[in-house]
């Protein structure tokens, strides 16, 4: 070879070499900050060897491949002592340095160095890390891997109230917030057959002056033989539950309140309608009175024509109940006349904060109810920023009352509407009661032009009533802003952060049990309670369940407000800002699904560099395990604020007292911004990025723990399913759910089963499945609960943030019903659709 041809073939080896230092100094730089921060000394060592290779490499010089053989051992080594064989955690420490040592084996670069013992050893490294990558196929350490018992004798008599059947009148199945359904058509064994059947799209659509956080959250309700959904700009539909035909439409026209338009709005959804029929509550009167006195079977006629939906028998069933009467002259229950004119109704939370009752059979506006069929939510609320408070939850109905409370912008100011919680009159719209937590024994309604606290704890979620108990009870928020607390008042301290259960009938505090003591972290209680009967060793009591963003969940007399499940007070981190406090203690229930606390080792990259810089990240930042005190050097809140549970909430199934639920585990960041660096006008209009707080003298920055390219600093799973046993008060199984197919910056048909976050609800059912929609990738899920094996899967059009229902339409089949329409901040695809599946006929 000539000196030409030997200088030429030179070139790819040094730049090779050159490229290989390069990247051993960027670790070797990084390593040493590291290092400084008390962090791992690995990166700087490695660092060193890699800079070493490259020299070596760029020089011809055989003892590269050594030297690199010797790196990716060691690394394979340390490694293991850090993460064992857990798959994920193994991929950004060996994938990228073991991908390096196979191009070093290429003949390209491999035979101008002329070393077969080097080229032997760095084989050996090689296929020691495969053999590490097979074996830890093999096991997932975050699983759990077991199953729920079938259903016993202690829990064979269900009460009916927990369980919705042919129809899902309730955002949860039912008031008690169960999500549980007793149809079984659709089984384990049966579930892969399972077709969409039909779908719409509603036309509602996030256009250009969409808020940023416009979602698609409605769970629909099937009553009335019809099937009853809201849009995100508050337009009510009416469809046939068999074919997804639209019956009638309502558009309430919402207005922007004065901004300029929506987009200045942070907030935009409507999660569900409720529903009422006078029927319903009068039959079920005749049926008690013909019970306790003996009567003649005409009142159990009047039930029965009360359960068909059709005109005709309607109006007989208003003879019935305005002209018949029973044994010794008792009469029957006698309709309204409000019921007369609109006897089955919906009830429309808006946007720009308004109650609308419509007609369920037309859709039209029942007059009667407030002024022309709608009440104004903003009597006696005060001033606030368009968008800043209406319900995003639905209402819940009972015999007499619609009660709601109301989202509040978090974090905008110290001055925003109070959390006040509302009982109108079911037939007219009057106020009845009202409970502020601001002043919580006055529950008289307000005079004209009197205002509620301002700033008081606010109840966003479903609320969930035991009519039989005459109890309500209440999923509390905080006082707003959620970091900063030092000017809360008494009654914040009290009541936020917890559950309260106030008396149907005026609206009295009965109980209050707090689960986050002075909240700093936004862990605001924010899932529908679940009510019941739950079969214990002390026998059968009464609980309410209630999931929570910090990942426990609470199991409480419902009665009392005691503890079924223990919950220990465990001490919590000191050290607030200056002039606010942390409570020494938080209650943790016994049954949770808590993580462990994060470490450096829990950090993690797509490669080894990003994974070095969110260790570098994680030493710079404040955080010494949950409820680490919001800081200026800004602190870790794991679990996020996001929450492990969310709106969503949990499924309950009381036959099997089997609870299943999805679970979130994403680390977020809390920096505290004195006033004096904050310019007037500045903050993010969503829930991430620099909240204002104006009044506080710290605004605060918010925003998941990410890596430089993007990906959650800490490592999967980020997203679980999990079955837990009730009557132990155990998990019995907990999965990864979901894969990165939508998270990807390229499209491809399949993802990375890492565990992804999920937004919405799951459901549960007699059969034994249950189906959750509200992961990061576009799909429906089915699950056998008794083991968590995903059994199902259907692709959806766009994300599917919101939570299933089931029923059983007039052709004898039984539907899963889904919204799919996106979530603006979570990232999804946004759509318009609703998707109907059923098993073939």
């Amino acid at each position: 070879m000539d000196e030409h041809s030997r200088t030429h073939s030179r070139w790819p080896l040094l730049l090779l070499g050159l490229l290989l230092a390069a990247a051993g100094l960027a670790l070797a730089i990084g390593g040493g900050k590291l290092l400084s921060l008390g962090g791992s000394a690995y990166y700087l060592i490695a660092g060193i060897g890699v800079i070493g290779s490259g020299i070596l490499l760029a020089m011809r010089r055989g003892a590269a491949l050594w030297l690199y053989a010797l790196i990716l051992f060691a690394t394979l080594v340390w490694a293991l002592w850090e993460v064992g064989l857990d798959w994920w955690q193994l991929v950004p420490r060996v994938a990228i340095p073991c991908l390096i040592g196979i191009i070093l084996l290429l003949p390209w670069w491999r035979k101008p160095l002329h070393s077969r013992g080097g080229s032997l050893a760095l084989v050996g490294s090689i296929v020691a890390a495969i053999l590490v990558a097979i074996a830890s196929q093999l096991s997932d350490p975050g699983s759990i891997e077991g199953t729920i018992s079938n259903p016993n004798e202690a829990a064979s008599t269900v009460n009916p109230a927990q369980v919705a059947g042919d129809d899902w009148p309730a955002y949860g199945g039912t008031n008690a917030g169960t999500h549980y359904s007793s149809l079984e058509q659709i089984t384990p064994d049966n579930i892969g057959e399972l077709e969409e059947v039909w779908r719409i799209q509603t036309g509602d659509v996030a256009g250009p002056s969409a808020p940023p956080e416009i979602t698609n959250q409605n769970t629909p309700l099937k009553v009335n033989d019809r099937l009853y959904i809201c849009t995100s700009h508050s337009r009510a539909m009416a469809l046939s539950p068999e074919t997804g035909e639209t019956l009638w439409e309502f558009d309430p026209e919402v207005s922007t309140m004065g901004a300029e338009d929506f987009s200045l709005w942070a907030h935009m959804t409507c999660r569900g309608l409720a529903y009422y029929d006078a029927a319903n509550y009068n039959a079920a009167a005749d049926t008690s009175e013909a019970e306790s006195d003996s009567t003649s079977t005409d009142t159990a006629l009047s039930f029965d024509i009360f359960d068909n939906s059709d005109i005709f028998s309607l109006n007989l069933s208003f003879l019935s109940l305005m002209f018949g009467t029973g044994e010794e002259g008792n009469a029957t229950p006698m309709l309204s006349d409000t019921d007369v004119m609109c006897p089955r109704r919906l009830y429309l939370p808006t946007a720009d904060a308004r109650l609308i009752a419509l007609n369920a059979d037309t859709g039209e506006r029942c007059a009667n109810f407030g002024e022309n069929g709608e009440v104004d939510l903003t009597t006696n609320i005060g001033d606030f920023d368009p968008g800043g408070y209406y319900s995003t939850s639905p209402a819940t109905v009972t015999e007499n009352l619609v009660i709601l409370g109301g989202h509040v912008t978090d974090n905008s100011s110290t001055d925003e509407p109070s959390g006040v919680i509302r009982a109108f009159d079911v037939h007219t719209g009057e106020l009845v009661w009202n409970w502020d937590s601001g002043n919580p024994d006055d529950t008289e309604p307000l005079a004209e032009g009197e205002t509620y606290t301002r700033n008081s704890p606010n109840v966003w979620a479903p609320i969930s009533v035991d009519e039989a108990l005459g109890m309500v009870y209440l999923p509390m928020g905080n006082a707003t802003p959620d970091q900063y607390g030092a000017n809360r008042s008494e009654n914040d301290e009290t009541y936020s952060a917890g559950l309260v259960a106030l008396n149907l009938e005026d609206g009295q505090v009965e109980w209050v049990y707090q689960f986050i003591h002075h909240d700093l972290w936004d862990m605001d209680t924010p899932a529908q309670p679940v009510l019941i009967d739950l079969a214990t060793n002390e026998g059968t009591q009464p609980a309410v369940i209630q999931p929570t963003k910090q990942g426990s969940l609470y199991v409480l007399n419902r009665e009392t407000g005691e503890p079924i499940v223990p919950i220990e007070e465990v001490p919590a981190p000191q050290g607030a800002i200056e002039g606010d406090w942390t409570a020494e203690t938080q209650p943790r229930s016994a049954l949770n699904l808590l993580p462990p606390p994060l470490t450096e080792r829990d950090m993690w990259g797509a490669s080894p560099f990003d994974q070095m810089m969110c260790r570098i990240q994680f030493n710079a930042l404040r955080y010494e395990g949950q409820y680490t005190p919001p800081s200026l050097e800004g602190s870790i809140v794991y679990p996020g604020n996001v929450g492990v549970m969310n709106w969503g909430g949990v499924a309950v199934d009381p036959e099997r007292q089997a609870l299943f639920t999805g679970a979130k585990y994403l680390a977020f960041v809390s920096t505290l911004v004195p006033r004096e660096e904050v310019e007037e006008g500045q903050g993010s209009a969503s829930e991430q990025g620099l909240q204002p707080n104006a009044g506080a003298p710290y605004a605060v920055e918010l925003g998941p723990l990410l890596s430089v390219l993007g990906l959650p600093c800490q490592a999967p799973s980020w997203g679980d399913v999990a079955g837990i046993d009730l009557q132990n008060a155990e998990v019995a199984w907990k999965h990864r759910n979901g894969t990165t197919r939508d998270s990807m910056p390229f499209d491809l048909p399949i993802g990375l089963n890492v565990g992804v976050p999920a937004l919405g609800g799951p459901i549960t059912t007699a059969g034994g499945v249950s189906f959750l929609s509200g992961t990061l990738d576009q799909y429906l899920r089915g699950y056998d609960i008794t083991t968590g094996e995903e059994l199902y899967k259907a692709r959806l059009p766009a994300g599917g943030q919101a939570t299933p229902m089931t029923y059983t339409g007039e052709d004898g089949r039984q539907y899963v019903v889904v919204t799919a329409g996106g979530h603006g901040t979570f990232g999804t695809k946004m759509g318009d659709y609703v998707i109907g599946y059923a098993l073939p006929e």
